[in-house]
């Protein structure tokens, strides 16, 4: 799969079944403007009806990861119709939340700076990698704004007490106080590191059964808040039942006792 009708971003993937969306406006550090979220809306959907892809990887070109909002399309935007405005802003919630319900893993790599939207991002992928140095921020209060469309995101990966502190301070921190809070979950010292962070979740990946993988999402986000009671170990007791009588489920369990690599294994 490779898309070269996209201006904004690119789009490629391997036969073994990774893809990588590559946010691609350096010279503005991958700011957000209407046409970057319909690109990453159509590629994130693209690849959601793929079973083939096993991964996503989504990263930003140069020296930011992305520095959220485009300060000419929120200029633009400020002149706009309150109802133009709320057009406006669910076509970035529509957008994150088809990175956030993607059926494969899904992982950012994270370097030089993701503010605003651009941390939003990273708290609806999967996981997160970020590069020692990079700087993050929820600047939009210092705008006169609120973060409102990524705040399910972010305070789902970092809790509501971390949200309000730094929805509301604005506060730039860096990336291992983002891996303290939870919007990262792991920290490297360089590129080389990072490459090798990426090969070895990838590793991981793809020894994992992506059925599994994708139902395994949904347990999260259906578990999640629910109270602890009878109805829910009904339910949990139903899922894992369905995935031992699934094919994966008995090739699985078949592979492991003949000690051999499953079927998706690579």
């Amino acid at each position: 799969m490779r898309d070269s009708d996209y201006d904004l971003i690119t789009l490629e993937a391997t036969q073994e079944g990774l893809a990588v969306v590559t946010l691609n406006r350096p010279d503005v550090h991958n700011a957000f403007n209407a046409e970057l979220i319909a690109e990453l809306t159509d590629a994130f959907h693209t690849i959601a009806d793929q079973r083939t892809i096993r991964m996503m990887i989504l990263r930003g070109a140069g020296k930011s990861f992305s520095a959220g909002a485009d300060l000419n399309w929120m200029k633009l935007a400020a002149m706009h119709t309150r109802e133009d405005n709320e057009r406006d802003a669910m076509n970035l919630a529509e957008m994150l939340r088809t990175l956030y319900d993607m059926p494969q893993m899904t992982l950012a790599l994270v370097q030089g700076a993701a503010m605003g939207g651009g941390a939003g991002l990273v708290a609806a992928c999967d996981v997160a990698v970020a590069m020692k140095g990079t700087k993050f921020r929820f600047s939009e209060v210092r705008l006169g704004l609120t973060p409102a469309t990524i705040s399910p995101y972010v305070i789902e990966a970092i809790g509501a007490r971390w949200a309000k502190a730094l929805f509301t301070t604005a506060e730039t921190f860096d990336a291992e106080y983002a891996e303290k809070l939870g919007l990262v979950q792991y920290v490297v010292e360089n590129q080389a590191e990072m490459t090798a962070m990426e090969e070895h979740l990838a590793d991981l990946v793809f020894a994992a059964a992506p059925g599994a993988v994708a139902e395994s999402k949904a347990l999260v986000r259906d578990v999640s808040g629910v109270f602890i009671d009878k109805d829910l170990s009904h339910e949990t007791s139903k899922r894992i039942a369905a995935r031992r009588v699934s094919a994966e489920g008995k090739e699985g369990i078949e592979a492991f006792l003949d000690k051999r690599p499953p079927s998706w294994g690579r």
